[in-house]
């Protein structure tokens, strides 16, 4: 990176602010405090191994999972960055049940919502693998000044302001859009700053890696089941077999797929017959990158950033990535029934 070029994030919303005359600054804002939040986790994560922050705490999500104790920490760094930006007035989290709602003054007249994974994939941190953080940002439907209620929290996906994942690996990126383009910005631990490192990300049309558990194989619909013995056989005329990757966190498995080409799939199952991953803040960011990515999200029959959430918590079934690839498994679904 030529270090007299460098375009940090601030810099680059900034400037894509001026594209929007209607624009006051409230959205830079809001950004420039997830992004603070974003680098106290990362630094939080680099030093795992070092300080107490390993393994589990002595609570339970609202999932049923036993929180690790980084899930807490990092729950409350971007609730508190959240608040602290005057321009969120209520979020949603994997962690908690219900919505938090910011009752201060200056947070009542915030414009924005954020729903948010504050730790995806943090059963693997004590293994030293990748884990992320997704958010989704809205603007919300009750009026500025009262207090957001669930119902702002229910839009469908179509409706995201922005969205986008940091990974916390051997770099630390933060990747988001706001409908016009996907960018990533890479964290550099010398000037304690996220700078434009991959603009324009795009997926490729057609992806050779697929991502999934194979060892719930025997658990998966039939049209998913067929669908990866379809990525298994021999064919050159369509370069198969596939590549098989997973690594077992949503925004690894996607951010690989996103920069190599692939899919992610986590189909329901007989453990999870409406699927696991969660619609709000899993499945409508990364669906929304995708699409901005030109790539696709699907539940396996259509577009997920038309489904109107039921509950904030609401599963489903969830397939992202390379087009070509996506189509297909919705073809292999439908056709098996």
């Amino acid at each position: 990176m030529n270090s007299y070029n460098i375009t940090t994030l601030d810099d680059f919303i900034i400037r894509r602010q001026k594209d929007y005359p209607e624009a006051k600054g409230e959205f830079s804002r809001l950004m420039h405090h997830l992004g603070t939040a974003a680098k106290m986790v990362s630094m939080k994560v680099k030093r795992a191994g070092l300080s107490d922050i390993l393994g589990q705490s002595q609570n339970m999500n609202v999932q049923g999972e036993i929180q690790q104790k980084l899930d807490v920490y990092a729950d409350e760094v971007f609730t508190a960055a959240l608040l602290s930006s005057g321009e969120c007035c209520g979020v949603a989290t994997e962690e908690n049940q219900n919505i938090i709602t910011f009752t201060h003054e200056f947070a009542v007249n915030g414009k924005y919502i954020v729903c948010i994974d504050p730790l995806d994939g943090s059963a693997n941190i004590d293994a030293n693998v990748s884990v992320g953080t997704i958010f989704s940002i809205y603007r919300r439907v009750s009026q500025r000044g009262e207090q957001v209620s669930e119902i702002d929290f229910l839009q469908p996906g179509t409706k995201q302001v922005a969205a986008g994942y940091v990974i916390y690996g051997s770099s630390t990126m933060l990747v988001y859009s706001t409908g016009n383009g996907v960018n990533g910005f890479t964290l550099d631990p010398s000037l304690g700053e996220f700078c434009l490192s991959h603009p324009g990300m795009m997926h490729s049309e057609k992806g050779r890696i697929y991502s999934v558990n194979e060892g719930n194989y025997i658990k998966f619909p039939e049209g998913v089941k067929k669908y990866i013995k379809y990525c298994q056989e021999n064919d050159t005329e369509t370069e198969r077999p596939y590549i098989s990757r997973y690594i077992g966190s949503l925004v690894s498995d996607f951010h690989r797929n996103l920069l190599k080409g692939g899919i992610y799939l986590y189909p329901e199952s007989k453990n999870y017959p409406t699927g696991k991953l969660r619609l709000v803040y899993e499945c409508n960011p990364m669906s929304f990158l995708a699409e901005h990515s030109g790539g696709m999200g699907s539940d396996g029959s259509g577009r997920v950033l038309t489904i109107v959430p039921e509950s904030l918590h609401q599963r489903i079934p969830f397939y992202t990535g390379s087009t070509e690839m996506v189509k297909r498994v919705e073809k292999f679904i439908a056709e098996n029934q």
